[in-house]
């Protein structure tokens, strides 16, 4: 198979999506009825609903504006609806996902009410459907591919076998040119002197250990009552013979390969700036949310590590599960596209596996439904820093 090249979605900014969604998005939680109403209105439109944006104010305000907007204006959504109570933040919003270039309009509720509402949204949303409809795969260079990764539900065969699978892939695909991305900021600890020896150099060392620093003052020290808040390691990672966030976080660190370097930071849901290469999102180490804030930073598949199962997937993202646990891979198939176990049982190289992987990666590219998507998984979770007024 041919994996210097893919088919993809070329977009007015010139940036190459590989799904062509129609999406609905609430500016808040309460303009969440009238999105969905849209949605079953008008088939070949994505409601995305949520539980946030009244109230809130500051940084947690700057993060959800740069979530919904960086949502809509990800490559894998061809034009977007925007719904909101407020007239202002709507048009904050469509005006951001605007800059892109692609359709995009606002609908805002007080003083219309939801009926008006869903009606003009519902005329605008079909005549996106009819538009992206019409839109062309066109064969692209692998270059162009925005990859993250973020593993989930790990055991002792996640940093054995999955992650090296990332890892390997990120090797061999970052000098060709792609955009990569790595997180988990919690799930470093342990491993933290090694994660700060793959940057680029010391002014983004010392930043990123900075960052990782005020989370662990901030976040954890400030409200732990056990280690980490009795949630690092998860209950899965002790089961799946993880005793500590340090043996975790060796083995999560090993999704960046051997000679990967990371050339900035990133805040949650920031685009990168820097040019092609690999960055680190300071972001949440749960699923949802971590999927969540790489795709509104732009990145358009996601590779998933997971040891014990885990189920996640996206709305606007395609998340391509790995897995080396042969017992998942008996247990849970359906939630399987990348079967790596052989890697345990000495039947295949940490090299052959990340082989396997660029060749999934490509054919989820061109079209391929991920088994998340095949079942349905579509989640969509906000972060929120602190509570609203």
């Amino acid at each position: 198979m041919n994996t210097e090249t893919f088919f993809g979605y070329r977009r007015e900014n010139g940036r190459v999506g590989v799904r062509n969604h129609v999406a609905i998005l609430p500016v808040d939680d309460i303009s969440n009825a009238a999105v969905e109403a849209v949605a079953n209105n008008i088939k070949g439109t994505l409601a995305l609903p949520h539980a946030y944006g009244r109230l809130q104010f500051g940084e947690d305000l700057d993060l959800h504006f740069r979530t919904i907007i960086g949502t809509g204006a990800n490559p894998n959504v061809a034009a977007v609806i925007v719904i909101g109570i407020e007239p202002s933040w709507t048009q904050k919003i469509a005006d951001g996902i605007a800059e892109t270039g692609k359709p995009v309009a606002a609908f805002s509720i007080e003083q219309n009410g939801d009926l008006k509402t869903i009606m003009n949204a519902s005329h605008k949303a079909k005549e996106f459907v009819h538009w992206a409809s019409e839109k062309q795969r066109e064969e692209c260079d692998i270059s162009e591919l925005w990859i993250s990764t973020k593993c989930g539900e790990s055991d002792t065969t996640t940093g054995l076998g999955s992650c090296p699978t990332v890892g390997n892939m990120y090797d061999k695909l970052l000098p060709k040119g792609i955009y990569g991305v790595f997180g988990e900021t919690s799930e470093i600890t342990g491993a933290e002197h090694l994660c700060k020896a793959r940057a680029i150099d010391d002014d983004v060392a010392e930043r990123w250990y900075a960052m990782w620093k005020a989370y662990q003052d901030d976040v954890i020290f400030a409200h732990q009552t056990d280690d980490l808040s009795d949630s690092q390691p998860t209950k899965g990672n002790i089961l799946g013979g993880l005793t500590t966030i340090e043996e975790k976080a060796l083995g999560n660190l090993e999704k960046i390969g051997r000679t990967s370097k990371f050339i900035d930071i990133l805040e949650p849901a920031e685009a990168p700036k820097k040019g092609k290469g690999l960055y680190f999102m300071d972001s949440s180490s749960a699923a949802a949310e971590c999927v969540t804030l790489m795709a509104a930073g732009g990145y358009v598949v996601h590779t998933f590590p997971t040891g014990q199962g885990n189920v996640v997937g996206n709305p606007i993202v395609p998340v391509v599960k790995i897995t080396a646990n042969p017992r998942t891979v008996r247990t849970m198939p359906e939630h399987v596209d990348l079967d790596v176990s052989g890697i345990l049982r000495r039947e295949m190289t940490i090299d052959q596996a990340g082989d396997a992987l660029i060749e999934m990666i490509v054919r989820t590219s061109n079209g391929r439904l991920t088994a998340a998507e095949a079942l349905g998984h579509r989640e969509f979770v906000m972060t929120k820093l602190y509570r609203s007024a």
